[in-house]
């Protein structure tokens, strides 16, 4: 019943359900463009169904993250006030860049995309989808911008007990958001490719209807996968090797290294004994981890023991070690399903290059299983980036305890946090069912439109 802990797994129940929507919208929303850019340069009206069949898949997810984006934001005002207090001169702008600019600019462009077909001019309607997907990038962008300041704080000054911003060049050209930025996007990509591949899967397993359709569907969805899983890898590389010089406590916690080590070695798998801090088990490569951070098989990795004297000395007494089971299994869980990803991919090519995807029944089911891969990821991803960080809210600035408001008890918090999970579990089962049905529904001859009814059914007027 410790208010700091139930606000912090409120805010987490409402951030990584909220997640689950936004890499598939920055995904498929991207694969959706490329779709209507071939058929309005080729005139194959294939893929204009296919831009239709995917853009209602798109709207039902789109219409979810909006709806729990603003929740999300809402918490900043609810359990976190004194968070918002201390740093709302920073992160306020970025975020109502956010609301006031690249979600009107996203969801202006859709309502002209959905309703424009066989009203606009072909290069026109095309463009409509092309903002879709500048507006979404943007949001993403200004979000980092507001997160990364919370993992790196740059361009601001503590006056009368807040952070007031001095820099905004400083706060956009922060150095961590952008070694974020291209794994962000580059998981989007791998989401939306995944979800396509899955489902096109589907319908080549079952083999109902227009086979060429969902075969056409899976190579654009496959070769994104490919690129996306090599630049999301590349991308979280050069990540982690920029991280461990800003929040070295972090590295350290995810590898479960509780010991100062030149040369260290790469953790395979540990059961780790937080409580005695050491590990029962450890498997390693050696060399590995200073290798991955260094590109040398030499170099120094700081522990967990001596970074938290380190951080005694310099911010005062104090528990500065985050969950390090937490922090290690997510790590291993995002790699894991990222490695999978890429294997997927590759074999998944390589069958579409043999022309024998479509009579690979076992593999059809692999591929339909597969979706799940990027979503592992990036909650596995984003629980590192946000666990891996504790006892910090805004990394050596704020910590997390000092943010919570100060007028919520734990019960309110409790009794929120308890119709957060039943609504959002009723939401889960109704996107779920919409999704489904959906993405079950036969392709036709004709085109696929979205009509009114429909609309209404996804929640959106």
């Amino acid at each position: 019943m410790d208010p700091v802990t139930l606000a912090r797994l409120q805010f987490g129940t409402t951030i990584v359900y909220h997640y689950l929507f936004v890499p598939l919208t920055l995904g498929l929303g991207l694969m959706i463009a490329i779709m209507e850019t071939i058929y309005v340069r080729s005139g194959n009206d294939t893929y204009k169904r296919m831009a239709q069949f995917w853009g209602k898949l798109f709207l039902i997810n789109f219409a979810m993250g909006v709806v729990t984006g603003i929740v999300q934001e809402f918490q900043f005002g609810m359990n976190w006030s004194e968070h918002s207090r201390f740093v709302g001169d920073i992160i306020g702008a970025p975020l109502a860049i956010e609301g006031i600019l690249a979600f009107f600019i996203e969801s202006t462009f859709l309502g002209l995309w959905m309703f424009g077909w066989g009203h606009l001019p072909k290069k026109i309607h095309l463009a409509t989808i092309w903002m879709v997907v500048l507006g979404t990038h943007l949001s993403t962008f200004w979000i980092l911008v507001a997160n990364s300041f919370m993992q790196n704080p740059v361009g601001y000054t503590i006056r009368n007990g807040r952070a007031e911003l001095t820099d905004f060049q400083a706060l956009i050209t922060n150095p961590q958001l952008w070694v974020r930025l291209p794994h962000i996007i580059a998981g989007g990509l791998v989401t939306g490719a995944f979800f396509v591949i899955a489902v096109s899967a589907y319908h080549l397993l079952k083999k109902r209807g227009a086979t060429d359709f969902f075969h056409r569907s899976a190579k654009i969805g496959i070769i994104a996968a490919l690129i996306g899983s090599i630049v999301v890898t590349l991308a979280g590389h050069f990540q982690g090797q920029y991280l461990v010089h800003i929040q070295p406590m972090k590295t350290a916690a995810s590898e479960g290294l509780w010991e100062t080590e030149n040369p260290a070695g790469l953790s395979l798998f540990s059961i780790i004994d937080e409580k005695n801090q050491r590990n029962i088990v450890d498997i390693q490569i050696p060399f590995g981890l200073s290798f991955m951070l260094n590109n040398t098989f030499t170099g120094e990795v700081k522990g967990i023991k001596d970074l938290q004297a380190q951080y005694e000395n310099t911010y005062g007494p104090g528990n500065y070690i985050p969950p390090v089971n937490v922090s290690y299994w997510s790590f291993r869980f995002m790699v894991g399903a990222g490695v999978l990803m890429i294997l997927f991919s590759l074999a998944a090519a390589f069958l579409l290059w043999k022309k024998q995807l479509a009579q690979k029944r076992f593999f059809l089911i692999l591929l339909i299983c597969s979706i799940v891969l990027p979503y592992v990821a990036n909650a596995g991803g984003w629980i590192l980036t946000e666990m891996g960080r504790q006892p910090w809210l805004v990394y050596g600035v704020e910590q997390t305890a000092h943010g919570v408001s100060t007028t919520v008890s734990a019960g309110m918090i409790l009794f929120t946090l308890s119709i957060y999970v039943l609504l959002y579990a009723a939401l889960a089962v109704v996107d779920g069912f919409i999704m489904i049905k959906f993405a079950r529904k036969q392709v036709e001859t004709e085109e696929i439109i979205v009509k009114p009814d429909e609309i209404h059914l996804l929640g959106v007027r």
